[in-house]
C-alpha cells in the first residue's frame, strides 16, 4: 500500500479525539511530502539534526513533534520551531527547554516521559519521580514551558495483557495528576501512547496521541 492509502486507512480507524503523529525519522523528505499531500500535518522526529534539515525544506505549517531522547545541547537547534517535545525525562532538560524557548519568546509544549516498561533501554521518570518533580516545582518556575501531559511506551512484547497493564499504569498516573497538580489546568490533556504494533491497546487505555511510523512509511530507510 502507498503512504497515501496507509494514512487514509489509519485516520479512518482512529477515534475523533486521537491525534495521529506520523513518525517520519529515517524517511526522506519526499515520503513526508506524500503524507502532507494527503492532509497529514503532524510529524514526529527523534534526532535534532534530521529534524532541522527536514524543517528547512518542508512546508511551514507542519506541526513538528520531537519524540526521541533529547540532549540538552540540542534543544537550541529545535527551539525556534518545535511544537511539542514528548520525551522530557529530567528537570535539567525542562530547564533547558524553558531557557531556549524564552530566547525565542515562545512557549513550548512538553510531555513528561514515564518509564513503566520492563526494558532498561527506555527512558523516563518512574511514576514516583514524576510526582516528586511536579509537587516540587513552583507554579511560575518555567514560564516558557507548558506541561501538556504524559508520554510512555509499553514493553516490546506480544503479551497484550502486559502492554495493556503498562498503558493502564500511565493512564492512572495521568488521571491522578489531572485531579491534583493540574486540577485547574486545561492544557494538561494529552496522553501520548501507542505505536504501530500496539496503538489499538493504547487507545483503549486513554491515549490521545498515537506515534505511528512503520504502518505509514514502511520499514525505516537507514
Amino acid at each position: 500500500m502507498s503512504v497515501t492509502e496507509n494514512i487514509t486507512r489509519l485516520k479512518a480507524s482512529l477515534p475523533a479525539n486521537v491525534k495521529l503523529v506520523a513518525i517520519s525519522k529515517f524517511h526522506p523528505a519526499e515520503a513526508l511530502l506524500k503524507a502532507y499531500n494527503t492532509g497529514q500535518r503532524v510529524f514526529g522526529e527523534s534526532r535534532a539534526q534530521e529534524l532541522t534539515a527536514k524543517q528547512k525544506v518542508l512546508p511551514s505549517d507542519i506541526e513538528w513533534h520531537f519524540i526521541g531522547p533529547l540532549q540538552s545541547n540540542k534543544v537550541k537547534d529545535i527551539a525556534p520551531f518545535i511544537h511539542t517535545i514528548h520525551s522530557i525525562d529530567s528537570l535539567k532538560l525542562l530547564q533547558e527547554v524553558n531557557k531556549q524557548a524564552a530566547k525565542h519568546d515562545r512557549i513550548i509544549r512538553v510531555l513528561l516521559e514515564i518509564h513503566v516498561a520492563q526494558e532498561e533501554a527506555k527512558h523516563g521518570f518512574s511514576p514516583d519521580e514524576c510526582r516528586r518533580l511536579l509537587h516540587g516545582l513552583p507554579p511560575d518556575a518555567l514560564p516558557n514551558i507548558r506541561i501538556c501531559g504524559l508520554m510512555g511506551m509499553a514493553t516490546n512484547t506480544d503479551d497484550t495483557t502486559q502492554i495493556q497493564d503498562e498503558f493502564h499504569q500511565i493512564h492512572e498516573l495521568f488521571a491522578e495528576l489531572k485531579n491534583s497538580v493540574f486540577k485547574e489546568n486545561e492544557h494538561f490533556c494529552e496522553l501520548s501512547m501507542g505505536m504501530s504494533h500496539d496503538y489499538p491497546v493504547a487507545i483503549r487505555e486513554g491515549s490521545t496521541m498515537v506515534r505511528i511510523g512503520t504502518s505509514i512509511f514502511g520499514e525505516r530507510e537507514y
